[in-house]
């Protein structure tokens, strides 16, 4: 199914999502981007409904977390992030917020942030089916490597101990014939 009414190309949804403590998830800053909002509205909104975001679906990062995306650039400086720790929510939070942001565009937007979701988990699995196959073949080859230095092994302990034994004369094969 073709999707026409795409506000954002699904790329730049994927370049958002991060991996932090085990979790997939996007910062309420590139959110309130994403939904066309001001990031101070959005966590308004999440504050008034916060028992609808357990930590499974949102959660503040810590100091340290904060600094670690300064230094891998996935934020400028913590300046960018407006004197205060951001706070991250996984896919379910996301869809979450669509209850809580009502507006056309928060609902389009959500769409195609679950297909970014999904699609990053699709690509996830892929990999590690990959990786696994990956791990078989070399499994597969070091066993066929070990055989192989096996018989190379055999074949020049046989060479050492031909060496210097002639040949066995082999019996002529075949019918004598009588000279007449």
């Amino acid at each position: 199914m073709k999707n026409n009414n795409s506000l954002i190309p699904i790329e730049r949804i994927e370049s958002r999502i991060l991996f932090i403590r085990e979790h997939k998830v996007i910062l309420d800053k590139d959110l309130a981007e994403l939904y066309d909002v001001k990031p101070i509205a959005l966590r308004q909104q999440v504050k008034r409904n916060v028992d609808r975001f357990p930590d499974d679906f949102m959660f503040q990062l810590k100091s340290s977390e904060a600094e670690q995306l300064v230094s891998q650039s996935v934020i400028p400086s913590k300046v960018s992030l407006g004197g205060y720790l951001p706070y991250v929510f996984t896919q379910e939070g996301v869809a979450m917020l669509s209850s809580v942001l009502r507006s056309k565009r928060a609902i389009t937007i959500n769409i195609q942030i679950m297909r970014a979701f999904v699609k990053m988990r699709d690509m996830l699995e892929t990999n590690a089916k990959f990786a696994t196959k990956l791990k078989e073949l070399e499994d597969r080859l070091d066993m066929h490597d070990g055989n192989t230095i096996a018989i190379m092994e055999t074949l020049r302990k046989l060479l050492k101990e031909s060496k210097g034994k002639a040949a066995p004369l082999s019996k002529k094969i075949g019918f004598d014939t009588i000279p007449q």
